[in-house]
């Protein structure tokens, strides 16, 4: 084989290892840049889930905060929806509200004051827990009250209307008392009416020594004596008034000032004149006999008729009648 200064197709190329070297750096350099990418994406996306949690986090927490403060104002409205309820249905209670108006101002501003906060606490919701638990009892106390008033209220009203009862049984009573009374009265009053029997009607001639003399001449009388006899069991004793009716022949009542005339209203007769009246003296259970005058200047030839009454009702009637006189009569 003959020396040349030519390489040969088999003999290795003395400039290839320095191309694998350059290839090895690209490479590397290559894996360094992912490497790099890879490892701000982890990063990128580490802090972007921090962020998240962080956020979910604070939301979840400002979420409970909220569903604790509305839990709390809950429970405070219904509170307060009892209060109502009660001082407004309940009249008696105000006062008593009034009374301790400080106390529960001072427990609804100081739990107003917490729920207005956007940021409360757990410590200032907790407390505002306990301010409403306080105003609660305060509430309890005066449903209590309520009952215990309820139930005065319910024994009063069944009392009321034990009484209502009572009283109306009491007038009903009274009224048929009064009734039975009025009766009784009525009918006491009428059987105190004297009974009159032995009426005796006697034209006499009074003259001027003093002596009567009977006489049924119309001319020579001057003055009819009216007698009677009265009784009764009932009648109290005591003075009782008698009226005399007089009824001339012409139809007319005798009448005069003088007598005492005046106008009796009867019972069964309506309103009629009378002639006179008298005064008996009477004595329960005893007959007693009436004897009463009537003088006139002058009678009238005719019948005379008398009536008796008493407790104004007629008691006796009779009828004289007097004659013209003949020339010697």
């Amino acid at each position: 084989m003959a020396n040349t200064n030519y390489p040969s197709a088999n003999e290795p190329q003395q400039n290839r290892p320095v191309r694998n070297s350059s290839n090895n750096v690209k490479n590397i350099a290559i894996g360094v840049l992912a490497a790099g990418l890879l490892g701000t994406w982890a990063y990128f996306l580490k802090s972007k889930n921090e962020s998240e949690t962080r956020i979910t986090t604070t939301q979840t927490q400002a979420n409970n905060a909220m569903t604790a403060r509305d839990s709390v104002q809950l429970l405070y409205n219904d509170a307060l929806t009892r209060l109502d309820s009660l001082t407004g249905n309940n009249n008696n209670l105000q006062g008593q509200v009034a009374s301790n108006n400080s106390e529960i101002s001072r427990l609804k501003n100081e739990i107003n004051s917490i729920l207005r906060k956007r940021n409360a606490t757990q410590s200032e919701l907790g407390r505002a827990k306990s301010l409403i638990a306080t105003l609660n009892g305060k509430i309890e106390n005066l449903e209590a009250e309520v009952a215990r008033l309820n139930g005065e209220n319910q024994q009063l009203a069944a009392t009321n209307t034990q009484l209502t009862e009572e009283r109306q049984v009491l007038q009903t009573n009274l009224q048929t008392t009064t009734a039975e009374k009025e009766e009784l009265a009525q009918t006491v009053d009428v059987a105190s009416t004297f009974s009159a029997s032995n009426i005796r009607i006697s034209p006499i001639d009074e003259r001027r020594n003093g002596k009567e003399k009977e006489t049924a001449t119309a001319r020579r009388v001057n003055k009819l004596v009216i007698s009677f006899d009265v009784e009764n069991r009932v009648a109290r004793s005591g003075p009782a008034d008698v009226y005399v009716v007089v009824t001339s022949p012409d139809g007319q009542v005798v009448t005069d000032p003088a007598l005492g005339s005046g106008t009796l209203t009867t019972r069964n007769d309506g309103d009629r004149p009378y002639s006179f009246k008298t005064t008996v003296d009477y004595e329960q259970g005893t007959r007693k006999t009436v004897s009463v005058p009537l003088r006139r200047t002058e009678f009238a030839v005719g019948d005379y008729k008398i009536e008796v009454y008493q407790n104004g009702f007629k008691i006796a009637e009779g009828i004289r009648s007097l004659k013209k006189g003949g020339l010697f009569g």
